[in-house]
């Protein structure tokens, strides 16, 4: 197995610079799309504020905010799942991060592989020959 190296220091402040390019919402908090780098599955969307993503960015391991309990937790301190960050990006519109990880073990708290497993919905399927009759 690959040993993984990782920072030990937490970092509760966001470098200011990077802080101002990102757009929070009024509760402060910044979606954050859980991805597994090397299949690029979506694993899983959590909260985070910028300490949340200061410790992300500094510590080599994934940080959310819990809304509900209204604390900092670190994805697999509690259940073992842990999440061993390798890439973060934010979109085009800095309203949205995207955060590549190495997930060790299942992603979901219901024990699914990821939150959306067995959450599809149905929909119409549309494939690109469909574009000249929308026209």
């Amino acid at each position: 197995m690959e040993e993984v190296l990782v920072s030990e220091s937490v970092q509760d402040v966001l470098d200011p610079s990077l802080a101002e390019k990102l757009v929070f919402n009024d509760a402060g908090l910044i979606p954050a799309i859980v991805q597994q780098y090397d299949s690029k599955e979506v694993l899983m969307m959590g909260w985070m504020d910028d300490v949340a993503l200061a410790r992300t960015l500094t510590t080599g391991r994934v940080w959310f905010y819990s809304r509900s309990r209204r604390e900092y937790w670190r994805k697999g301190d509690t259940s073992g799942h842990v999440q061993y960050v390798k890439s973060a990006a934010m979109d085009c519109d800095a309203d949205v991060l995207l955060i590549t990880v190495d997930q060790v073990g299942v992603a979901c708290h219901t024990g699914t592989r990821t939150c959306f497993t067995g959450r599809e919905l149905e929909v119409v399927v549309g494939n690109a020959d469909q574009a000249e009759e929308t026209k």
